[in-house]
């Protein structure tokens, strides 16, 4: 269950990540944050937090 919970979170950064990207850069307009350079940089740094999360999350353990 903590492994899911995990993996939807991951899943949500790399979501949020991107869409915050995209409207930084001015691709996705209607919003406050369109055109925003801020935006262009945090979106990757949380996309790819979400990333790294979901290869730990997904990694398969030891079993020693």
């Amino acid at each position: 269950m903590k492994k899911t919970m995990l993996a939807l979170l991951a899943l949500g950064m790399i979501l949020v990540g991107t869409i915050w990207t995209f409207q930084g850069l001015g691709y996705l307009e209607g919003s406050a944050m369109t055109g925003v350079e801020t935006w262009a940089v945090i979106g990757p740094l949380v996309a790819g937090l979400g990333v790294a999360l979901l290869i730990v999350v997904m990694r398969p353990r030891d079993s020693d």
